[in-house]
């Protein structure tokens, strides 16, 4: 699924046009966005967990070349699934 359907199926399952379906998608991944840069962490009971995690500068290897190159220090998002999202998976 990707973001348009997801729009479409927002809209269906509300009865609203797809324009407020699209408000509705966007707002909330802003929210998350903006939640996981100011609290670092989003937790959606049922759903699953948005949190920063850091990452360690380490020694990586370019591929085409076989040299040794260093990776910076950095951040990125983590997403943890909820019990109630992994049991639709393992379903």
């Amino acid at each position: 699924m990707n973001k348009q359907e997801l729009i479409e199926a927002v809209a269906k399952e509300c009865e609203i046009s797809k324009a407020c379906g699209e408000q509705a998608v966007n707002a909330v991944l802003t929210g998350i966005k903006n939640g996981v840069k100011k609290n670092k962490e989003v937790r959606l009971i049922g759903f699953g967990t948005f949190s920063v995690r850091a990452r360690k500068a380490r020694k990586g290897r370019n591929p085409q070349t076989g040299a040794t190159i260093n990776i910076k220090a950095s951040k990125t998002v983590k997403f943890t699934a909820g019990q109630d999202f992994k049991g639709l998976v393992n379903k």
